[in-house]
């Protein structure tokens, strides 16, 4: 047992506060993780679906890298739970129907959806409140971008 296991009683407090840009690109992120690879498709369809969107309008490349390379350390280092409750617990109301369909958007995009990725909308979903008409719809349409 370490030094830092016996203060913390075997855990350790990491807190990850996130601002709601950050909130929103790591739920893609997210997304991207969930059945634990990253195809071209996926990554393509996170840096077009962030660089569309008013909030990252102002957002320099090197800015959006920065931030994406920040969020992938906390992925990598903290684990994908660390990361998904940070963006849940600060990302704006205003904002998560559209994180939900940009999630969507991105496990769509290679044309198959794995359990995983199927659990991780399940519970965006539910986290996020959004309610189940609209969900439907959402992934409704996604499915129909996605198909050609």
């Amino acid at each position: 047992m370490g030094l830092f296991d016996k203060i913390s009683g075997g855990r350790r407090s990491t807190q990850t506060t996130l601002g709601p840009a950050e909130a929103f690109a790591a739920i893609a992120l997210v997304a991207v993780a969930a059945d634990g690879y990253m195809t071209d498709s996926e990554a393509r369809v996170i840096s077009t679906s962030l660089s569309r969107m008013q909030l990252f309008r102002s957002y320099p490349d090197d800015v959006m890298r920065k931030m994406i390379d920040r969020l992938l350390s906390i992925l990598q280092r903290d684990g994908v739970d660390v990361l998904f409750n940070a963006a849940i617990a600060t990302l704006p109301d205003d904002l998560k129907e559209t994180a939900f369909a940009v999630a969507t958007d991105i496990i769509l995009s290679d044309g198959e959806v794995t359990d995983e990725e199927e659990n991780l909308l399940n519970d965006l979903h539910h986290l996020l409140e959004i309610p189940e008409e609209t969900a439907i719809k959402i992934i409704d349409v996604m499915l129909i971008k996605n198909k050609g």
